[in-house]
């Protein structure tokens, strides 16, 4: 039953959001890199740097291929500028805060400690919100219509490989 081949010529619903995720916080990342790298003075930390660029554009060159098989793939939009990076970055900051700080809650054993960590928590929520809901009426963050939301992903993906 493990190795057994599917017929499907498409991905799975839950896949493509999983691909989505990926590619949108990889290439938010890459850009960040390539933006920082021209900082960079030290030989050592350099070739991290190179390393981490082209691991992270073979990623994105690798999943952005499986585009085409998502459900309601649309490849016709298209999403220019650094706006929507700037505010994709944020989106991701964010994200990623609501994460570590649940995770912190969860090894936290002191009572005041705990609930600065669900206060700054909350706070975190709602700053995500807001970011998230600046991005939804901008059309930089087209949570409900998928095709136009794969499409801003292949833009994003493209021009972080590009740039």
């Amino acid at each position: 039953m493990e190795n057994e081949q599917h017929s499907e010529q498409h991905l799975a619903w839950h896949e493509t959001l999983e691909i989505h995720e990926l590619v949108a916080f990889q290439s938010v990342g890459l850009m960040k890199l390539k933006k920082a790298y021209q900082n960079i003075t030290d030989p050592t930390l350099q070739q991290l740097y190179t390393n981490a660029i082209n691991g992270l554009t073979k990623n994105l060159e690798e999943l952005i291929a499986f585009y085409p098989m998502a459900p309601g793939y649309r490849a016709d939009e298209n999403r220019k500028g650094d706006i929507p990076f700037y505010a994709g970055d944020l989106l991701a900051l964010f994200k990623t805060g609501i994460r570590n700080y649940a995770i912190a809650i969860t090894e936290t054993a002191t009572p005041a400690l705990r609930n600065v960590l669900k206060k700054h928590l909350n706070n975190v929520i709602d700053i995500h919100a807001e970011v998230y809901t600046y991005m939804y009426r901008t059309g930089y963050y087209p949570s409900y219509d998928l095709k136009a939301l794969l499409a801003n992903d292949l833009t994003l993906a493209q021009n972080a490989i590009e740039k």
